[in-house]
């Protein structure tokens, strides 16, 4: 991953946590990834996994399949250990938000980051995520949000 060279963007405080979170991260579990190409949530997980990320896909429905070479797991608490996640990534309507949340933070312990994509926000799971000190990031898209600071 070439981490090289991150833009200066004026430093707005989201900025500076997305330059962070780039910096940062390296397994990713993305929680209602699609395996249908033309889908947000699949051109993202391609997107990050191109840069060098390992994706980790969840999706109950497609669970033991494969997505991007990556096997795709049911719920976060199925993932190992050991895989040491530190971002999840949300594609799930707002109102799953926190179940996910609380979910992520009682079985992700490298957990540091929750990001919540363009259209998703839910303010009470992201105020419980930071007061447990995870960098939250709501409705924005990571593929957008890396490239542009990447």
């Amino acid at each position: 991953m070439n981490l090289a060279v991150l833009r200066d963007t004026g430093s707005s405080p989201v900025d500076m946590d997305v330059s962070r979170v780039i910096r940062t991260t390296r397994c990713i579990a993305i929680v209602g990834l699609s395996p249908n190409e033309s889908r947000p949530s699949w051109g993202v997980a391609r997107y990050l996994k191109s840069q060098g990320y390992r994706i980790i896909p969840v999706n109950p429905v497609y669970a033991g399949r494969r997505i991007l070479d990556e096997r795709i797991y049911s719920d976060l608490h199925s993932i190992p250990r050991e895989a040491g996640v530190d971002m999840v990534d949300i594609f799930r309507q707002s109102q799953a938000v926190p179940g996910i949340v609380e979910e992520a933070m009682a079985c992700l312990p490298g957990l540091q980051t929750i990001w919540m994509q363009l259209g998703i926000s839910h303010a009470a799971a992201a105020n419980r995520a930071r007061a447990q000190g995870l960098t939250v990031i709501e409705d924005r898209c990571a593929k957008i949000e890396f490239s542009r600071l990447h």
